[in-house]
Parts: structure tokens; C-alpha cells; sequence
């Protein structure tokens, strides 16, 4: 791959992205950030990013909502969807998996962690 994976978070509590900023930035991804539910698929669409980094809990629009947008736009088929909650209860994880994420983190979690689910699902080896 000759250019750097793109990825989108949508987070709209601070602390966590910029926490997730200096991860991708280390990580060596270019990366991007929208703090809410409302603009997060027009920029998604409008970027088309490898992967999106998604926040469940989200002002206006949920990250479920997102992600079923996501997965209902043919356009974007290609795209990887990485969920992360702070309910991070089974329940959860299964209706995001069930609407089609890809991958699924709870928070608070650790960086090596979410790392390693960043490189699993842009295909990187760990």
C-alpha cells in the first residue's frame, strides 16, 4: 500500500480523541475527526475513509445509526467499521457486530489494545 490508511474518528468526547489523535499520528495513519452524530456520515461519504473509529454514544445520531449507514451505502462496502462504548456489555457488541461493524472496543481501553484491532482490520500485520 503506497498510501497511508485513512481513518475517521467520530468521537465526541475530547480527552478520548485526543488520545486517538496521537495514536494515529504515531501509528503513522492520516486521520480526521467529527465530533458528532449528524455530520458523521456526509463526511464519510465525502472522504471515504479505510476505517472509522466509532463511538456508539453519540450526540444527534448514534453510532448504530452511522454504522447501518454505513453498511446500506453501496459505495461504501469497502469501508471498516471499529465501534467503541463505554456499555461495553454483550448485548452491545451484538447489535454492532449485528449491524455490521466490523470490530467492536470497549472503553476505557488501552492503547496497545485498540492498536492491534486498528492493524487487524486495515489488514496491517501485527
Amino acid at each position: 500500500m503506497d498510501r497511508k490508511p485513512r481513518i475517521l474518528v467520530v468521537e465526541d468526547e475530547d480527552n478520548i480523541a485526543v488520545a486517538l489523535d496521537y495514536l494515529m499520528t504515531r501509528e503513522g495513519y492520516d486521520h480526521d475527526r467529527v465530533a458528532n452524530g449528524a455530520d458523521a456520515l456526509s463526511r464519510i461519504r465525502a472522504t471515504h475513509p479505510d476505517l472509522v473509529l466509532l463511538d456508539v454514544m453519540l450526540p444527534e445520531v448514534s453510532g448504530y445509526e452511522i454504522c447501518e449507514g454505513i453498511r446500506m451505502d453501496p459505495d461504501l462496502a469497502d469501508v471498516k467499521v471499529l465501534m467503541m462504548t463505554a456499555r461495553g456489555s454483550a448485548i452491545e457488541r451484538r447489535k454492532g457486530l449485528a449491524l455490521g461493524a466490523d470490530g467492536f472496543i470497549s472503553k476505557p481501553f488501552e492503547l496497545k489494545d485498540l492498536r492491534e484491532e486498528v492493524r487487524r482490520l486495515l489488514g496491517a500485520g501485527v
